[in-house]
């Protein structure tokens, strides 16, 4: 399963409701960085379905999103439980890095 797009509309439906933990990655079409993490937000996503939800949010298209969730730096990637961020990685990293961050929450 590819990530999905949360938009305001789908927000409460796809997070908030959701009964899986669901890893959201905050980009932008122009950030770099953003552009660098997301072939490993899209692997993390078929690595993991099932066990967690994983969807995009643009900040541009989604600023009031972007502004409740205090989004300072892109790209932010989001763990949320029962619509709550319970943790969040700021800036690219290597797939290990996201792969232990998702790990830690599910052993939670």
């Amino acid at each position: 399963m590819a990530e999905l797009v949360i938009t305001l509309e789908n927000f409460e439906e796809e997070v908030v409701n959701s009964d899986v933990p669901v890893l959201i990655d905050f980009w932008a079409e122009w950030c770099m960085p953003c552009r660098m993490v997301s072939p490993i937000i899209d692997e993390l996503a078929k690595e993991y379905e099932g066990k967690i939800k994983v969807g995009k949010i643009n900040v541009d298209d989604e600023n009031e999103l972007a502004m409740k969730f205090r989004i300072m730096s892109i790209p932010t990637i989001g763990l949320f439980k029962n619509g709550k961020m319970v943790d969040k990685i700021i800036g690219a990293r290597p797939k290990a890095d996201f792969v232990k961050f998702i790990e830690r929450h599910l052993q939670n």
